[in-house]
């Protein structure tokens, strides 16, 4: 079927037609921004233990058995929150529960700091997952609901490329406090604490993000929806709405569509689509980011080398984010992601074979670019594939087995990457990517400037 720009027909009468008929208002670039941050605390933390893995193994005296664990305990809590969070944005709306999640990392990012040992730590870092868990496909449900379709690609896009200087920061941060105490404190604790701080301001941006419109509807809110909606309307004109808000919930009348529908004939075929793919993306995205240091260390480098490298080699995120800016909207997604995918495990292999510091470093820079155009693109197309009752439920719940397979990954990777060499660990992870393009190619849909409710609309059975 032919890629039909359907945003472009008139709808002029509903929510979700007025909302795609918005030019970028005000409101939208906050939310980009405040989503934005949000991830960016995200991607901090994901890749934080990993960076400091090595430096973890030397301040609490662990043994191989027991580094996997800790790599492993911010993931595992990842998977719970967003089996959780994401099921609690379609019952209770997506606003409540982003200010959950960043809530609860804050929280536990900062008693992580003061950890006295492995286990405290472990526990910590599990607790901070929960509150993580859900943020990426929260902040992709949030802003495709939000955004008009004609712009939901790049603005998501600018969310991601603020998001994704947090690996760079990471790896510089490291680098930069690991080696020395700060008021007597060691530096890696400092990297919690920051952490905490951060995402707490975050906290306070997002209080001021209207709830979705299109939830709001959903769930029988249409007064609600109105408001919003005619707000954001005056705010393009260049005016306000001075119409006093309805009282919150007054008017809700539907819970949220059951989780069986994601198994029912209209949605089986996508959400096992996101099963497959999730699992095994995985591999190929954070096992390289966490892992990295360790690569590098058995490829023989010292700590604060692979440190160096590792945040030399992040920089390819931010890159690799903004390349996609100009592109998201002008290729089709679904392609976007099975080319990018591709892209990735050529680079992966590469990667594994490179024996100087100047192949490590262009291998590097060009997987954690590849990565980030792929990333962008999946984290646009994943919400944009479920219809809004349940776009936060599928998105999480189908996501969280990506925390899942992260959380296995070191008891799976890093024993191989010791028995057989960075080699054999990337064509592992290349094999794993190229069954992602397969998958995506035959099951995916195409979504790229078209109505929300179009895309969903075809996906139930002909009458």
């Amino acid at each position: 079927m032919a890629n039909i720009p359907d945003a472009a027909v008139p709808d002029t009468g509903t929510i979700a037609g007025r909302l795609d008929r918005l030019p970028i208002t005000r409101t939208h670039r906050r939310a980009t921004v405040a989503v934005g941050l949000g991830l960016f605390f995200d991607f901090y933390e994901v890749f934080l233990t990993g960076v400091l893995s090595s430096v973890l193994v030397e301040e609490f005296s662990l043994t191989k058995a027991e580094l996997p664990p800790l790599l492993a305990s911010t993931f595992v809590g990842m998977f719970f929150g967003a089996l959780l969070l994401g099921r609690l944005a379609d019952r209770f709306g997506r606003r409540g529960a982003f200010l959950l999640n960043l809530g609860l990392y804050s929280l536990f990012s900062l008693l992580g700091a003061f950890s006295g040992s492995a286990l405290m730590l472990l526990v910590t870092r599990f607790f901070a997952g929960i509150g993580l868990g859900a943020e990426p496909p929260l902040a992709d449900t949030y802003l495709t609901d939000l955004l008009p379709a004609r712009k939901r690609g790049r603005f998501i896009a600018w969310a991601y490329t603020l998001a994704f200087c947090g690996f760079p920061v990471v790896g510089f941060l490291a680098r930069g406090l690991t080696e020395h105490e700060i008021l007597g404190i060691a530096g890696w604790r400092w990297l919690f604490v920051l952490g905490a701080l951060g995402a707490g301001a975050v906290f306070l941006l997002r209080r001021g993000l209207p709830e979705s419109p299109r939830w709001l509807e959903s769930v029988g809110r249409s007064e609600e929806a109105e408001h919003l909606v005619a707000g954001m309307e005056a705010e393009a004109r260049g005016g306000v709405d001075e119409t006093p808000a309805p009282p919150r919930g007054t008017t809700r009348r539907r819970a949220a569509a059951p989780v069986r529908e994601l198994f029912g004939p209209a949605l089986r075929r996508r959400t096992g689509m996101m099963v497959v793919f999730h699992v095994l993306q995985t591999l190929g995205y954070y096992g390289f980011g966490t892992l990295v240091p360790l690569v590098l260390a058995a490829k023989g480098y010292a700590v604060s080398q692979s440190l160096l490298f590792a945040a030399l080699t992040y920089l390819g995120y931010p890159v690799g984010s903004a390349l996609s800016l100009p592109i998201v909207e002008r290729v089709e997604r679904k392609y976007l992601v099975v080319g990018s995918v591709l892209a990735m495990a050529v680079f992966g292999i590469a990667f594994g074979y490179a024996g100087s510091m100047a192949l490590i470093l262009v291998f590097g820079f060009l997987y954690t670019a590849t990565s980030n155009l792929f990333s962008n693109a999946y984290h646009i197309y994943q919400a944009e594939i479920f219809p809004t009752a349940l776009r936060s439920t599928a998105s999480s719940g189908t996501y969280s087995l990506s925390r899942l397979a992260s959380g296995a990954m070191p008891f799976v990777l890093v024993p191989l990457l010791n028995a057989h060499g960075p080699t054999t660990l990337f064509l592992v992870v290349a094999g794993a990517l190229v069954v992602v393009a397969l998958d995506v190619a035959v099951l995916g849909p195409r979504t790229t400037g078209r109505r929300l409710e179009n895309v969903n609309d075809e996906a139930l059975p002909a009458r």
